[in-house]
């Protein structure tokens, strides 16, 4: 029991979700002989709920893959593994295969109605009723502190990712990648045109609720594997991934659009303006500072437009990267 204890405590010392699924595969990993331990990923592309291992154990440690979900070359169909998919279709709290002496046990973690993660367990034989409940009670512990890290990542308003999360979020999932016109990732910030205006007029209740409709908006609009963000106020910040610059433009001019058209309670019809830039090998700090020049020279030439920062620097009307301290940002 002591070991176990001690794996507990020092899987909740953990501040980042890929340590904290490391841990806990190495927790269940140390419960007995003969266990087999995955943390599976569950991600949506072209519309179909697709599956990849992230960690697994491997001759008593635990690996991760390198690969990003999109670029996994062993993720497959979530249908594949029907009971797995039928638990999470009927929101139940585990499910269980038993097929040619391999027995598989899945825990996916729901946060809210949302699974992204599954613990997957198997074994040459059945687990016993005293290892199911052991492996039952780590996996809620993992799962209650999956849910306060969530939690401390969320703005409290909107539920998008927080400022906070957005440095480790931009590293992550920018530094084993390149961008290049046909294939990258994209940062776009966007604000609200004239929204202390809806304040002033109509009070910060009507205010916040415009806030609410337009981070379900941004959530519509973009893909799973794309990341989006408050950064207070009015404004938010987007990661588009793995995608073209044509289509990242695409993708921020529909949203500009459908803003546009939507009719919101009491207030009526509200604008935004975007501005983006290339995701590149760069600090953080300078590439918001580029999206934000490109955003500033839209709200000063018309608002309710999207405008890319590589355009107005070819065009002369933004004069080149801007360096360290030469913009302040929010």
């Amino acid at each position: 029991m002591q070991p176990l204890l001690q794996n507990l405590a020092e899987m909740t010392t953990h501040r980042d979700h890929l340590r904290l699924e490391v841990s806990v595969l190495s927790t269940i990993l140390a419960l007995g002989s003969n266990l087999r331990v995955r943390s599976l990923e569950l991600f949506t592309f072209a519309d179909e709920i697709r599956v990849r291992a992230r960690c697994w154990s491997e001759n008593g440690h635990v690996a991760c893959t390198p690969h990003e979900a999109l670029q996994d070359p062993n993720s497959h169909d979530l249908e594949d593994l029907p009971e797995l998919a039928r638990c999470i279709r009927e929101h139940e709290a585990s499910a269980q295969q038993s097929r040619r002496g391999r027995h598989v046990l899945w825990l996916p973690v729901w946060l809210g109605d949302h699974v992204t993660t599954c613990l997957e367990v198997t074994r040459s034989h059945p687990l016993t009723q005293h290892q199911r409940e052991v492996i039952t009670g780590v996996f809620m512990v993992y799962q209650n502190y999956q849910s306060l890290l969530d939690y401390s990542e969320r703005d409290a308003l909107t539920g998008l990712l927080n400022r906070k999360t957005f440095d480790e979020q931009f590293a992550r999932y920018t530094e084993l990648n390149g961008t290049t016109e046909e294939h990258g990732q994209w940062l776009a910030v966007l604000d609200i045109d004239h929204f202390k205006l809806v304040n002033d007029r109509y009070g910060h209740l009507y205010g916040d609720e415009v806030l609410i409709l337009l981070a379900n908006r941004l959530r519509a609009q973009f893909r799973s594997q794309d990341r989006i963000f408050r950064f207070g106020g009015e404004e938010f910040v987007v990661l588009l991934r793995s995608i073209s610059l044509e289509n990242a433009r695409a993708a921020l001019e529909r949203l500009r659009a459908a803003v546009q058209a939507h009719e919101f309670p009491q207030i009526g019809h509200i604008t935004i303006s975007i501005g983006f830039a290339a995701a590149t090998s760069d600090t953080p700090v300078e590439i918001i500072g580029c999206a934000d020049q490109a955003l500033y020279y839209a709200k000063e030439h018309g608002r309710n437009q999207v405008r890319y920062y590589d355009d107005l620097v070819r065009s002369g009307e933004l004069r080149g990267r801007v360096a360290h301290g030469d913009v302040e940002l929010f």
